[in-house]
């Protein structure tokens, strides 16, 4: 079993989970800045726990995180994340609402002949155009979102970043990029996004 260490905390990895990287990097760090103590926080498709990790380790917030892969949700489990395995958000009991969403979406632009099989492939599997998870995410967010709550996404420029909040403000959402990083063959991006007021 391999360990990786970031800002105070612990993750251990597992095969046939995505391995932290750039994007994960980004992410974490991106949250930690914005994240205040107390709030209540939800990670959608956490994987190895390493985002929810690492703002669990130095930040005092109540945190819970979603994960569709079996395996990983086990992972992120054995890393101390409180996790629910299912799609998005469809787990979710109750009326919760969290002040803080944060989504590392499946971003690559896949072709059917560039599947990977198994569970890892729906860590990397964008659809044809790197957004299909966009939509649906953005469609159910407003259930789940306190109303001056936000969320930060990373999105990386292959899929097309101004498509993406484009697609935001078309469920009211108010978005910026707040944090970006050139890395060998793409651009990420850290989107944070709020509901606009009316």
């Amino acid at each position: 079993m391999v360990t990786i260490e970031h800002r105070s905390a612990k993750i251990t990895l597992a095969e046939q989970v995505y391995e932290p990287a750039e994007d994960s990097y980004l992410l974490a760090d991106t949250a930690l800045k914005l994240v205040k103590d107390g709030m209540n926080v939800l990670e959608i498709g956490t994987g190895t726990g390493f985002v929810s990790s690492v703002l669990k380790a130095n930040k005092d917030i109540t945190l819970i995180a979603t994960e569709i892969s079996p395996i990983a949700a086990k992972c992120a489990k054995s890393n101390g994340i409180d996790v629910i395995r299912t799609d998005m958000f469809a787990g979710l009991k109750g009326k919760k609402q969290f002040d803080v969403i944060v989504f590392n979406p499946p971003y690559l632009p896949t072709s059917e002949d560039e599947k990977v099989p198994g569970w890892l492939n729906y860590a990397f599997d964008g659809g044809e155009n790197g957004r299909k998870d966009v939509e649906p995410f953005m469609r159910q967010t407003h259930k789940h979102l306190k109303p001056d709550g936000y969320i930060l996404m990373l999105i990386s420029s292959l899929t097309g970043i101004d498509e993406v909040i484009r697609e935001m403000g078309k469920y009211s959402f108010k978005a910026q990029v707040v944090a970006s990083e050139k890395c060998s063959f793409e651009k990420l991006v850290v989107i944070m996004a709020n509901v606009m007021i009316t």
